[in-house]
């Protein structure tokens, strides 16, 4: 009787304690633990995904803005040999004030700009030379954050 009683009174769990074992409410806090655990594997799965998805979309859209653009499209470059392989292209112009006016704010923003005269007659302004391609497109995207970037920008190719 006084086992039952004790039983009714303090439940499974007042013997499982006293046996050394986990109450209900550890094994409920290990089952929630665990669901946290699995659910945070899952996400960091779906991150890894979308950030090997963005990286080939990135590395296609590399692709896409390089190759159109080198300096033979635009008839040669004009008695210049550029330092760089690579150029962000921010701005072409017939005017070379234009350009002047486009490489001072390029300048104040912190980028060492450089005017880019093609045998077309057209005067580009180049921010981020590199000799590395990852390089300029990290700098490209860079770019795209400034307020003095039009949406058309590109990556000369210097070949």
């Amino acid at each position: 009787m006084l086992m039952v009683t004790l039983t009714v009174v303090t439940g499974c769990d007042f013997f499982r304690k006293l046996a050394g074992r986990p109450t209900s409410e550890d094994i409920e806090n290990k089952r929630v633990a665990i669901m946290r655990a699995e659910e945070a594997a899952r996400q960091a799965r779906e991150d890894s995904i979308r950030m090997e998805h963005q990286k080939m979309v990135d590395s296609l859209a590399v692709m896409d803005t390089v190759s159109k653009r080198k300096p033979s499209s635009l008839g040669g470059l004009l008695e210049m040999k550029l330092e760089s392989k690579y150029y962000i292209i921010v701005g072409s112009f017939r005017s070379r004030s234009n350009a002047e006016a486009l490489m001072n704010t390029a300048s104040i923003k912190g980028y060492s700009p450089a005017l880019i005269t093609f045998r077309n007659g057209l005067i580009a302004v180049g921010v981020a030379p590199a000799d590395n391609l990852g390089t300029a497109y990290s700098s490209l995207k860079k770019v795209r954050q400034e307020k003095f970037c039009p949406s058309d920008v590109w990556i000369l190719v210097n070949e």
